[in-house]
């Protein structure tokens, strides 16, 4: 039985820590992703203008609603408040559906339903906004 748990445990052990993480994606497909789909509203480059979306550089560690304050005037009252700080996983919640993630938000985008496809843009966006 003893031999049972301890097979079980390993197993469990490398199971967990052989599962993919956002940094698994692929940064040159999540470029074209980026390019066709999130482009036209966001710029990437530090000192990257604002466009119809805030300028992403800087992007992860910052705290949403408040990174981009040449762009404050125009987030959600909701978004403000949310708090949350950009990272690999809230980003995986805001691409999936922003307004699903922060009712409310003025971000005028459906999400990406596939998993591989916030996987790659998010690494892309670590790629080039660090």
């Amino acid at each position: 039985m003893k031999r049972l748990l301890a097979i079980f445990a390993l197993s469990l052990a490398l199971t967990v820590s052989a599962t993919p993480g956002h940094a698994e994606g692929n940064a040159a497909t999540g470029k074209d992703t980026y390019i066709s789909r999130c482009w036209s509203c966001h710029s990437v480059e530090k000192g990257g203008p604002d466009k119809i979306g805030p300028n992403l550089y800087g992007l992860f560690g910052a705290t949403a609603g408040k990174r981009a304050a040449s762009y404050a005037s125009r987030h959600s009252a909701e978004l403000k408040k949310s708090d949350i700080v950009w990272s690999e996983e809230t980003l995986d919640k805001w691409l999936a559906g922003p307004e699903k993630f922060v009712p409310g938000t003025k971000m005028p985008f459906v999400g990406f339903p596939k998993k591989t496809d916030r996987d790659d843009v998010i690494a892309y966006l670590k790629s080039v906004t660090q």
